[in-house]
């Protein structure tokens, strides 16, 4: 019997089956020996009887953190204050999905914490102009119109921790009951009050809220899919002087022009140049 993992708690896999029914099932023992863990988002084969996992499925794509599967899309939460909004963070996780072919929705969270918006806009529009879907939310709005978001996808919910993800998941389906928490002032970020990753059915799809990190890996297997996950960045390169430029020193290249004409945003540069030596390293590491 074909199912879809809603849960996974201390090895306890919770699925939920074509026919609607939910079994808690354990992996059989050969995943162990064969080194394979099973994720929430994982499509399997059940034996509903014994409440064992018999197959894994093949996976379209598969995160390491947040640590979920089969993913349509991800919607990045982030606060522009109380924590403070965190470009760098951003830019990662956005390179990472745009690695991973998944589709990517910006949520400004907490706009009515703002006294000016003018250098927020800025920051909005770019991304927006970039390509990338922008919504902005605040506690005085109704917020309900993401829900045509949701449809027939797999969806995580990620961020910065004390973005709101559960806040906001809580109005669209209060049945949830997710917990939420104040942000320690002393800290200047959220708690984390996820403390598992969990499917939950909103809608015609699946949403996941996940633990709240302050961090992401870089899986990239080479310079140039790192480069080229910065989608203007890529597309820019088209008239770079030489194939193959990363950006960085190479006489000709187009996106350094963009940057120095205020065309590209700085900071996503800043970034892009900051990654680069990580994913070097990592690379380095690698062999």
């Amino acid at each position: 019997m074909q199912g879809l993992i809603i849960k996974l708690i201390s090895g306890d896999y919770t699925v939920v089956t074509e026919d609607k029914q939910t079994y808690v099932c354990k992996p059989r023992g050969t995943f162990r020996l064969n080194e394979i863990s099973p994720k929430v988002g994982d499509r399997v084969i059940i034996d509903p009887e014994n409440r064992i996992i018999m197959e894994l499925l093949p996976r379209k794509n598969d995160l390491i953190r947040p640590f979920v599967s089969n993913v349509d899309k991800m919607f990045l939460i982030f606060p522009v204050k109380e924590p403070d909004l965190n470009l760098n963070l951003l830019d990662r996780m956005l390179a990472i999905l745009e690695y991973n072919e998944i589709e990517s929705i910006i949520v400004f969270s907490k706009i009515d914490l703002l006294n000016d918006l003018s250098e927020f806009e800025k920051i909005s529009n770019y991304y927006q102009k970039i390509g990338y879907k922008v919504y902005k939310t605040s506690k005085f709005q109704d917020n309900s119109y993401l829900l045509n978001e949701f449809k027939n996808s797999i969806s995580v919910f990620a961020g910065q921790s004390g973005a709101g993800k559960s806040s906001l998941l809580n109005l669209f389906d209060p049945t949830l009951e997710l917990k939420t928490q104040e942000i320690s002032h002393a800290l200047g970020r959220g708690k984390h009050t996820t403390r598992h990753t969990e499917l939950h059915r909103i809608g015609d799809g699946w949403i996941a809220d996940t633990p709240g990190f302050g961090n992401a890996d870089f899986e990239f297997e080479d310079l140039l899919s790192f480069s080229h996950s910065f989608i203007e960045f890529f597309e820019a390169s088209e008239n770079c002087k030489f194939k193959g430029c990363l950006h960085v020193n190479e006489p000709g290249c187009e996106v350094k022009r963009l940057v120095e004409n205020e065309k590209i945003l700085k900071s996503r540069y800043d970034n892009y140049l900051l990654f680069k030596k990580e994913v070097e390293e990592n690379i380095k590491n690698r062999y």
